[in-house]
C-alpha cells in the first residue's frame, strides 16, 4: 500500500472510531438525580447549579441531571425516586420532608443529599449533624423553628394586632405542625388568638383569602412549604388586595412585593446541596459530610408594599433590616 493511501486509511479509521469514543466519554459522564415534591422553579435551579459549578461540574458539559417533579402530588414522590435509583444515578439532590423520605426509603446505597427546614435528626433523617452516618446529609436551613420570631417581627410591625391567622399546607403535615407547634405559644405570650387556614392548591389559597375577607384578622403568617413559596406571588397580590399585612418565611416573598420576610437564604441553601453534590461526585462519602446549618438570617422588609397598606415601618425595623426593598 502506498503511503498516500495508508495515512487516507488510518484517518478514515479514526473518523469512523470517532462517534464511538465520543459516545463512550459521554456514557462516562455522572447522572445526578434531582427529585422535589413541587413544580420546576428558577430560583432553585439556578442556585443547585451554581453550586456544583462551584464543585467542579457544569450541567451538560461534565454532568447530566435527571429531574423529578411530583407537582405537589406527594404521592407520586415514592415511583419518582424508584425511577432515579433504577437509573442508577450516582447521587440524588432532594428538598423538602416528602421527598427527602422517599429518596431515603427508595436508596440505602446512592447518597442523598437534602435541604430540610426542620431538624433533620428529630425527624430520622440522620443519626447526627456532625456524623450524619449512612448515605445522606444536607443542609437545614431553619425555617419552622422561626415561625414565633416572624410572628414577633409582625407584631412589631402592627402592634394593634389583636387576631393573627397561619396558613400552612396540610399536605406536609410534618411543616405544617411544626409551624404551628412554635407560633402557638408565641402567640398565647403576645396575647394574641391565632386563627389557622390551611392550602394545598391555588384554589384553596383563593378560598383561604375568601374567608379571611369575612373574618377579618389583622394580619397574617404564612408558613414554610414549597408549595406556598412556589406560590409566593399569589399569596402577595392577595395580600395586598385585602388588606392585610403578611409575614414569609424567605426573601423570595418580600421581592415579589410580599411585605416582610425572615428566615435563612433559600438559594444559599440550594446552593449548598449543588457543592455537597459535587463533592460526592469527586469521591467524599456522604456519612463523612456534616450536616451544615443557616447561621445568617435575613429580614427583608418592602416598604413600597408598607406603604401602600398605609403601614409605617419602625425606625427599629428598619434598622435591623439586612435590606429594604424601595
Amino acid at each position: 500500500m502506498r503511503r498516500r493511501e495508508f495515512i487516507l486509511a488510518l484517518s478514515g479509521a479514526a473518523a469512523a472510531a470517532w462517534p464511538f469514543a465520543a459516545r463512550a466519554q459521554q456514557g462516562a459522564m455522572p447522572v445526578v438525580g434531582f427529585l422535589h415534591p413541587s413544580s420546576p422553579d428558577a430560583y432553585r435551579l439556578r442556585a443547585f447549579r451554581q453550586g456544583l459549578k462551584d464543585a467542579g461540574f457544569t450541567e451538560g458539559e461534565n454532568v447530566t441531571i435527571e429531574y423529578r417533579w411530583a407537582d405537589d402530588q406527594m404521592d407520586r414522590l415514592p415511583a419518582l425516586a424508584a425511577e432515579l435509583v433504577q437509573r442508577r444515578v450516582a447521587v440524588i439532590a432532594t428538598g423538602a420532608i416528602p421527598s427527602v423520605r422517599a429518596a431515603k426509603a427508595a436508596t440505602t446505597t446512592i447518597p442523598v443529599v437534602f435541604v430540610l427546614a426542620e431538624d433533620p435528626v428529630r425527624l430520622g433523617i440522620v443519626t447526627s449533624l456532625a456524623r450524619p452516618g449512612g448515605n445522606l446529609t444536607g443542609i437545614n436551613f431553619f425555617a419552622s423553628e422561626l415561625a414565633a420570631k416572624r410572628l414577633e417581627l409582625l407584631r412589631e410591625l402592627v402592634p394593634g394586632a389583636a387576631r393573627v391567622a397561619v396558613l400552612v399546607n396540610p399536605a406536609n403535615s410534618t411543616t405544617a405542625e411544626s409551624t404551628l407547634r412554635g407560633m402557638e405559644p408565641a402567640a398565647r405570650a403576645m396575647g394574641l388568638q391565632v386563627q389557622v387556614l390551611n392550602a394545598s392548591s391555588s384554589r384553596e389559597i383563593d378560598a383561604a383569602f375568601a374567608t379571611l375577607t369575612r373574618e377579618r384578622p389583622d394580619a397574617i403568617v404564612v408558613g414554610t412549604d414549597t408549595f406556598l413559596i412556589d406560590r409566593r406571588v399569589q399569596l402577595a397580590l392577595q395580600a395586598m388586595l385585602h388588606k392585610l399585612p403578611a409575614t414569609y418565611p424567605v426573601r423570595d416573598f418580600a421581592e415579589v412585593g410580599g411585605l416582610m420576610s425572615y428566615g435563612a437564604s433559600l438559594g444559599d441553601a440550594y446552593r449548598h446541596v449543588g457543592v455537597y453534590t459535587g463533592r460526592i461526585l469527586k469521591g467524599a462519602k456522604p456519612a463523612d459530610l456534616p450536616v451544615v446549618q443557616s447561621s445568617k438570617f435575613e429580614l427583608v422588609i418592602n416598604a413600597q408594599t408598607a406603604r401602600m397598606l398605609g403601614l409605617t415601618v419602625p425606625d427599629k425595623l428598619l434598622v435591623a433590616a439586612d435590606e429594604v426593598i424601595e
